[in-house]
């Protein structure tokens, strides 16, 4: 009876004392891809993506309503870093839809426009406000009707003492005229957050240890993996590893008084198996704790133990090739970065196509076969299998008049046409196409299809191609599989090496870009094609995570482009539309939504762009 009266005065209390307008709110998924395209298209930069913003504890006042509900603690407000621009996962603050879809508009348009100036949080986002109403006053009604709706909610001056009240008053003035005060009044308390300024003071993510010896650890496919939202970067703080095997653990429970307290416990995680109970922790927690186990050298073997063993490994055809790698912070190349390693399958056994596919295989062959070039009649030649009448006739005719011409040229003969055309298809062979993507294929099941059909039906049209596999470890070495060469033929030992691919380690898509243009500018032919097929986005055990790589990938991709190749990028990662605008431009990629489908798409997409 206490717990159901309990929960019917917590319902009741956070109702009334709640000001959120749920009816009329607009999740962050639902306009991030519109909210992205607007904040580069105003000058914002083009490599940030549009993520969730964390909850950030303010301590300014509070209604008495609030307080006692609990809630009001924290705010939602945008801010920008070097990774991304961050803005409320929901807004709900108005009653008008249109309002609160407005204020995501504005935000970008703010951030856009930051250029976090010297100076106090009031003063820079006034400056930046008005910056973004000169440059954009279409934007200058939107912004008046935004604050006119927030100020009748912020609490009024005069009922609140006269320091508070003070700075209150200052927000209220500089929300009308921004520009107009510099500085804000002195106070006990922070003032009430305001949603239509950018963070003033957002969180700062940690450095990036450019030698990380973390490594990131396989999950089985056996696992129960609770994937959080990949749209919000949780922050996280380094603590040491709790001391284990020290016999019985005594925590009085009335001490842990939150998920976000941490308590050096000595459990084990195989222990934990309730994965909601998990996760909902780790989503309640403000900042998490991140432990490396410090165990001896034989406990760092359980990585490496999931590679393959020399003599397992694929042959390797050469000592590596080093290639330069871009670092967007400095702007210029960093010569011989990275090192690429040739491999070629040493147990690929040729084989013939899978049945399964035999039908589709038949189908896109016989639609390739229509690409191919009609033979060609070509006349005045020195020898053929024909005589050129045409050339006889005007030769007798010469020669009845008395001019004697020469007789080399009187035969015709039919060739085959030939599409001046080279094409590369570069495959993604990291470890996140071990994933399954339902009860049947794992994503490198997809990609080995997809690879099979590319073949078949590049096969039937003649065109000169080459396939690699790509995977990465660090940045030295870069596996380069050699699946198929220009100069080879396609056929059984092809499709054994196809067969054979499996999940690698990493995707450091920059180098493996400059070494497939390197081999695809050497071949003689007047267009020629690049083709990436990805699951995801750049990244590796280093560095390359995050911005670094989506910018060396960007500038391998220009690159290819300024030597006159056509990269194009086909991926079946949901979230591509985030980033490969950036990395490709708008017309330079392909999102697959159902991974089932790439094996029949791409032959299809090929033969558009080859049209």
């Amino acid at each position: 009876m206490e717990e159901q009266v309990g929960a019917l005065w917590h319902r009741l209390i956070t109702r009334v004392a709640d000001r959120r307008y749920p009816q009329a709110a607009v999740p962050l998924a639902e306009v991030a891809h519109t909210v992205g395209i607007l904040f580069r298209a105003l000058g914002g930069d083009g490599g940030l993506q549009v993520e969730a913003a964390d909850p950030t504890i303010h301590t300014a006042r509070r209604r008495l309503l609030q307080r006692v509900a609990g809630i009001g603690e924290k705010a939602e407000l945008a801010w920008r870093d070097q990774r991304a621009l961050r803005l409320p996962s929901v807004i709900d603050c108005f009653p008008e839809r249109t309002l609160n879809r407005d204020l995501y508009v504005w935000l970008a348009a703010l951030a856009a426009n930051y250029e976090d100036p010297p100076g106090s949080w009031f003063w820079a986002n006034q400056r930046v406000a008005c910056k973004t109403l000169e440059r954009f006053p279409g934007l200058a009604d939107r912004y008046a009707r935004l604050v006119a709706a927030h100020l009748a909610q912020r609490p009024e001056p005069a009922h609140l003492p006269s320091s508070d009240g003070a700075r209150e008053q200052a927000v209220r003035q500089a929300l009308l005229h921004p520009g107009s005060l510099d500085v804000l009044p002195a106070a006990r308390r922070p003032p009430v957050p305001v949603p239509l300024w950018l963070h003033p003071d957002p969180p700062r993510s940690a450095a990036l240890d450019t030698d990380r010896r973390c490594e990131q650890e396989q999950v089985s496919r056996d696992d129960r993996v609770e994937d959080l939202d990949r749209r919000r970067r949780r922050r996280a703080e380094r603590a040491e590893m709790p001391e284990k095997d020290q016999g019985l653990v005594t925590i009085r429970m009335e001490n842990i008084l939150t998920w976000g307290e941490y308590v050096k416990v000595d459990r084990g995680t195989e222990e934990e198996e309730d994965l909601d109970r998990a996760r909902t922790a780790a989503e309640d927690m403000d900042q998490l704790a991140i432990a490396r186990d410090r165990k001896a050298s034989g406990a760092r073997l359980k990585f490496d133990l999931d590679l393959p063993a020399e003599s397992e490994d694929d042959l390797v055809l050469s000592d590596g090739i080093l290639l330069p790698e871009w670092d967007w912070k400095k702007a210029r190349l960093l010569p011989e970065h990275c090192r690429i390693v040739p491999m070629l399958a040493a147990d690929a056994t040729p084989c013939a196509l899978p049945p399964h596919l035999s039908r589709t295989a038949k189908r896109l062959r016989s639609q390739f076969q229509a690409l191919t070039p009609a033979r060609v009649r070509h006349r005045r030649q020195p020898e053929g299998q024909e005589i050129d009448l045409d050339a006889y006739l005007r030769f007798a005719a010469d020669r009845h008049a008395g001019v004697m011409g020469k007789a080399d040229a009187l035969y015709c003969e039919m060739r085959s046409g030939a599409r001046d055309l080279a094409c590369l298809l570069l495959a993604d062979l990291s470890l996140s196409t071990d994933t399954w993507i339902d009860d049947h294929a794992r994503v490198i099941d997809v990609i080995r299809e997809s690879l099979f059909l590319f073949a078949e039906s590049l096969a039937a049209t003649g065109d000169r191609f080459g396939m690699l596999g790509f995977s990465s470890r660090r940045r030295d070495p870069v596996r380069v599989h050699r699946l198929k060469g220009f100069d080879e033929t396609y056929g059984g030992a092809v499709r054994g090496r196809i067969r054979a691919i499996k999940p690698g380690y990493y995707t450091r898509i920059g180098a493996a870009i400059r070494y497939a243009s390197e081999l695809l500018s050497n071949q003689p032919a007047g267009r020629r094609l690049l083709l990436l097929l990805s699951d995801g986005k750049p990244n590796d055990l280093d560095r390359y995570e995050g911005r670094h790589g989506i910018e060396d990938t960007r500038h391998a991709v220009r690159e290819a482009r300024r030597s006159g190749l056509t990269p194009f990028c086909v991926t079946i990662d949901e979230y591509g539309n985030d980033y490969l605008p950036y990395i490709f431009g708008t017309r330079g990629y392909l999102v697959i939504r159902r991974p089932a489908e790439l094996p029949a798409r791409l032959p299809l997409l090929y033969a558009r762009l080859t049209a």
